[in-house]
């Protein structure tokens, strides 16, 4: 093992060795991506081959067989000319467009089990090409990219009923309209239907993570029941978070019922707080989002009129519990304690 050099550790130097893993880094990236484009123009040729070949011979599938056989003979040692491979290479050109002579992007830049992924799960160009962009812009892994899609996030995205365009410049209006979506899904929870508020939060921050990723990119949790002081007064705010693109806090108001209009008000007066007490000289003006289990589009549209702080109105959806089979399943409690005697008994055995 090498010894490790003793020089003196300044922010300087500090400083330095940041800058160039992140210049190295991106080097990689930059790296990876031209490969996987110059992949992806190769089975985009070989596509677009097949199909010319298959319309001059009129030979079909056997053409796609015995160009995989001639291929895989060729290069041992390369993956990827497998007839079923071949196929997908010339569906792929069939489905964003024989007319082209290269692969379009972004569907060059993307690896090619997610190009299969999206071809095989969307029938629409135009959603194709959605998802293929938010894939590269959020970096969704291909389980990711299959759970988007099945839950249809194209057309929740930018559904959601708020102020924005009237209290918010272009293009910050537009920005946030499209981070919110309309119904949420928490399918990774499973409540009761009269389920409480506090419940509802504490699942979602008990699954953070999945909870994020519903929420959508740029999304920073900074706590739950988040408390804030006026005028001698406490209040505790259900969810706050932090969107990094949209450079300003947001506040989230938990409903396990449909929407009240007293609910803006009530988002409103935090939204003022937050806006006093935490925002800073170049953060933007806080958002507030209530999710509520249902809600009227136009008692949503009258309660926000005349309110001035941007507030958007969406739903949500969570996996329903019968509540009688609730009060049959084991509390977390009592499942760890349960855990424990069996690790005591596993212990003692030892002994024996």
């Amino acid at each position: 093992m090498s010894k490790e050099l003793a020089i003196p550790q300044t922010s300087e130097y500090r400083a330095f060795l940041v800058d160039l893993k992140q210049r190295i880094h991106t080097a990689q990236m930059r790296s990876a991506l031209a490969a996987n484009a110059e992949l992806m123009g190769l089975y985009w040729y070989i596509g677009r081959s097949i199909i010319s070949l298959q319309q001059k011979k009129a030979r079909g599938s056997a053409v796609v067989k015995q160009l995989s056989f001639d291929l895989m003979n060729a290069y041992p040692g390369i993956s990827g000319f497998s007839r079923t491979n071949l196929f997908a290479m010339r569906q792929m050109v069939l489905f964003f467009g024989p007319d082209s002579e290269i692969v379009p992007q972004p569907v060059g830049q993307l690896p090619w089990g997610h190009i299969r992924v999206i071809m095989a799960k969307t029938k629409e160009l135009s959603t194709a090409e959605y998802y293929a962009k938010a894939t590269l812009e959020y970096g969704w892994t291909r389980n990711v990219l299959v759970m988007q899609i099945e839950q249809k996030l194209h057309k929740r995205e930018g559904n959601a009923v708020s102020n924005f365009k009237k209290v918010l410049p272009a293009p910050q209006s537009d920005l946030a309209q499209q981070t919110l979506k309309d119904p949420y899904l928490f399918d990774f929870l499973t409540l009761e239907k009269d389920v409480k508020e506090r419940e509802i939060e504490r699942q979602l921050v008990q699954h953070i993570a999945r909870f994020l990723l519903e929420l959508g990119k740029g999304f920073a949790f900074m706590g739950s029941q988040y408390h804030i002081h006026i005028n001698k007064k406490d209040y505790y705010l259900d969810l706050l978070f932090y969107h990094v693109q949209l450079r300003c806090f947001i506040v989230i108001e938990l409903k396990s019922g449909e929407f009240k209009p007293e609910y803006a008000g009530k988002i409103n007066f935090y939204l003022s707080a937050v806006d006093d007490l935490m925002r800073g000289e170049h953060d933007q003006p806080s958002i507030g989002i209530i999710l509520c289990k249902d809600r009227d589009r136009l008692d949503v549209e009258y309660a926000l009129r005349d309110i001035h702080k941007p507030i958007g109105v969406s739903t949500f959806q969570f996996n329903e519990m019968p509540s009688n089979l609730q009060a049959q399943l084991p509390t977390v409690e009592e499942l760890e304690q349960e855990l424990a005697g069996l690790e005591e008994k596993h212990d003692e055995s030892q002994v024996e």
